[in-house]
């Protein structure tokens, strides 16, 4: 019986990693921020294998996307923007699952997921400003073109009057992405949670049974 739970839940993994990497295709950039910062809904399914097994389920099933995301189109960004992918969604879907899981109730789900998102604008903002943003222009400049934090900058001025310096990016694209991403994501988890849990576990059929 333990046996067939462990492949029930491995081949769940496998179909929420899947239809993550799936989510990860129909990206899109926001009208505020430079197209290099694109929205997609792949942290959905994470979510909801981390609400229904625990946060080390949410890594795992995070992982597993950004592995099959390399293995079937490649990196233009030499690993720098799949370990962004990587990082900032572990911050959002470890924090809210840590606090769910403990207790699985609507307004536990509901906190988590507030807990999450301010973490994941936090650590996306300072993963930026001081990892991403540097790394970018070392690994993406060429013997023939220098890329500068600058030029990033740039890139953001050109679609956010707001934008003039490293600050102001982060302040008024970074930060506003993750944010609405964060509350996107977790509308539709709040929605959609209850029924796929009752798919994905039948003991999470009470789950958001409770309000207080």
């Amino acid at each position: 019986m333990k046996n067939r739970t462990n492949i029930r839940k491995l081949l769940i993994i496998a179909l929420l990693s899947t239809i993550s990497i799936v989510l990860m295709l129909f990206d899109f950039p926001l009208f505020f921020a430079p197209n290099f910062y694109e929205l997609d809904f792949s942290e959905i399914p994470v979510l909801v294998g981390a609400f229904a097994y625990g946060p080390l389920t949410g890594v795992i099933i995070e992982a597993v996307k950004i592995l099959l995301n390399l293995m079937f189109t490649g990196s233009i960004t030499m690993g720098v923007g799949e370990l962004a992918n990587f990082l900032i969604g572990i911050s959002l879907i470890v924090p809210a699952s840590v606090i769910y899981y403990r207790h699985k109730t609507k307004k536990r789900a509901l906190i988590g997921l507030v807990v999450g998102t301010f973490t994941m604008v936090t650590i996306g903002a300072l993963l930026n400003a001081f990892v991403l943003l540097p790394a970018y222009a070392f690994f993406l400049s060429t013997p023939q073109y220098t890329l500068t934090i600058a030029d990033f900058v740039a890139a953001g001025a050109a679609v956010n009057p707001l934008v003039n310096n490293v600050f102001s990016l982060i302040m008024f694209a970074v930060v506003p992405f993750n944010l609405l991403k964060g509350i996107l994501v977790s509308v539709v988890v709040l929605l959609i949670y209850k029924r796929v849990s009752m798919l994905i576990k039948a003991k999470d059929s009470e789950d958001f049974e409770e309000t207080n």
